[in-house]
């Protein structure tokens, strides 16, 4: 396989996984911000307070990295 070939293949797949990460991201950081605001959704999720707002900014925090892994795109430690 040709160095060209191994970059076309390279790139396509650090595109793939930087589209993966940042669609991941904002669906898990979506979900985040609903365990956090869903009483003012109107929504009753009937978990303890404490444990539905840590799950959330656990949710929040996670999504954000996703995002930021994806806009860094830095899958090869070379």
């Amino acid at each position: 396989m040709s160095f060209d070939q191994q970059e076309k293949r390279r790139k396509n797949y650090v595109t793939m996984r930087s589209v993966k990460d940042y669609g991941m991201g904002l669906l898990i950081l979506t979900c985040g911000i609903f365990f956090l605001f869903s009483e003012k959704f109107g929504v009753t999720i009937e978990l303890d307070a404490i444990f539905r707002n840590l799950f959330g900014g656990m949710c929040v925090v996670y999504g954000l990295f996703r995002i930021y892994r994806g806009y860094k795109k830095n899958y090869y430690s070379e």
